[in-house]
């Protein structure tokens, strides 16, 4: 019995041997990435050094200095849901990764069994025995050689979702910080709004009282006193508006953070600057710094590696399997020497006619590899153009909070100007209800400026891939 189970454990050696000697010979390809011409004038921009360093490189930490907004970006990222959701897909995308790891390690198995057979007295044995008790304690081992690199890839396969899931992560992670930073700034600019709206009600209030004044006088009509207050109701529905914006925006933040609704603190919006030097760097620096690049690309890896594996299933498999342990009719005998067996199976499958199953495998593999190809391909076009808009309207909204200036300095002063001739009955009433409304809206028009500017730089950090070092 010993020497025939030396015999089998030989045998095994032999094909074990084997299988490690046939694991040298891999047909599976390793991944590099596709030269794209994309890269290229990514940006259409002729006039900015593009050096090494972006503005991606910078941390939200350092980009967002209003005390205020830095502590609801650190809640934001502790709290929000999507955050949340997202660091669970991770967690998911790890468990598979591990089992992908788990390829190279053979299946154990063990059984303890007791079986007691009623025996027919007609059957073959049933002359003999009327019924059988038979006990076995064994365990048996199955393990495939990665000889063409099927379970490799598989891993590689499972180790770019994983990072795709990260790189997902991060994603989420800088539109969290944008979107926290963007809802951020347009309360204060709505807060603004709001004072400028009730210094032009105090102003509107007082000259309702000048014009009946006037009316009284002689100097204008009915007309005017009804277009003045006309004019002064119009101040104070804008002021319902702009508070009714800003609860609404206070409850935007609120859900960005996770929390339930509540009034937000904050600064102001002349206090705001975000003068981060504007470097893009070379357009290949979104292939590290975009997560949504990063992530596209890590998709094409596991395309590409499962392409890997639904080629390697044309080439036949090398499987060793071992099972031993004691079996025996006698409980009290079990553990006996002469109670031991063994058995070591090593074998090829190659796959023959199963219905075209492979072959489709493999195909549909292939264009889905070539699906995700175009993707990124996709994504980092798209990035380009976002990055290429996003410093345009940057730099739009610089020139233009110059000329918005000036256009509230020379409105102010029509106003000042028609309001002084109407008192002396130089000027007609019409000239000065329009420099009224004329620089209410300009001076609305330069927060609105201010505030464009300062969602460009968010715009186009986010852009170029920022916020999730």
């Amino acid at each position: 019995m010993k020497s025939t189970i030396n015999k089998n454990f030989s045998k095994g050696a032999l094909v074990l041997m084997l299988a490690l000697t046939l694991q040298s010979c891999f047909v599976a390809k390793d991944y590099t990435r596709p030269e794209l011409e994309e890269t290229e004038h990514l940006y259409r921009t002729d006039n900015l050094p593009q050096d090494s360093i972006s503005l991606a490189d910078v941390s939200w930490k350092d980009m967002f200095k209003d005390q205020y907004l830095a502590q609801y970006i650190e809640e934001g990222l502790q709290n929000n849901l999507d955050i949340r959701v997202a660091i669970q897909q991770i967690a998911i995308a790890n468990a598979y990764m591990k089992q992908g790891k788990a390829g190279y390690l053979p299946t154990l198995t063990g059984t303890a069994q007791a079986t007691y057979q009623e025996l027919s007295e007609n059957s073959q044995f049933g002359g003999f025995f009327s019924s059988v008790d038979q006990y076995e304690l064994s365990g048996s081992l199955s393990w495939e050689a990665d000889i063409w690199g099927k379970i490799r890839s598989n891993k590689r396969a499972g180790e770019a979702s994983y990072l795709q899931t990260v790189a997902a992560h991060k994603a989420v992670k800088t539109e969290l910080i944008s979107a926290i930073a963007s809802t951020y700034y347009q309360l204060l600019a709505l807060d603004e709004q709001l004072e400028i709206t009730e210094k032009t009600i105090a102003t509107r209030d007082s000259s309702v009282y000048t014009i009946k004044a006037l009316k009284d006088a002689g100097n204008v009509t009915q007309v005017a006193v009804d277009q003045y207050i006309a004019q002064f109701n119009n101040a104070k529905a804008l002021k319902v508006d702009l508070q009714a914006a800003i609860f609404r925006t206070e409850n935007t933040l609120n859900f960005l953070l996770g929390r339930p609704a509540e009034p937000i603190e904050r600064s102001k919006l002349t206090e705001q600057q975000l003068d981060e030097k504007i470097t893009l760097g070379v357009p290949a620096t979104l292939l590290r710094n975009r997560p949504d690049v990063i992530a596209s690309e890590y998709n094409l890896i596991n395309a590409f590696e499962l392409t890997n594996v639904a080629k390697s299933n044309f080439y036949p498999s090398l499987t060793l399997t071992a099972s031993g342990g004691f079996q025996s009719l006698e409980l009290d005998k079990l553990f006996n020497a002469n109670s031991l067996f063994a058995t070591v199976i090593g074998g090829l499958t190659q796959p023959i006619f199963n219905q075209r199953k492979i072959k489709t495998q493999h195909e549909v593999a292939k264009a889905q590899q070539e699906q995700a190809l175009l993707n990124f391909k996709k994504t980092l076009l798209t990035a380009g153009n976002e990055v290429s808009n996003a410093l345009y309207v940057y730099n739009a909204e610089t020139e233009k909070f110059e000329y918005r200036k000036n256009e509230v300095e020379a409105l102010r002063q029509a106003e000042a100007n028609s309001e002084e001739l109407l008192q002396n009955g130089l000027a007609n009433y019409l000239d000065l209800l329009t420099a009224r409304e004329s620089a209410l809206n300009a001076e609305l028009n330069v927060i609105d400026n201010k505030l464009q500017q300062l969602l460009s730089v968010i715009n186009l950090y986010e852009a170029l891939g920022g916020g999730w070092k």
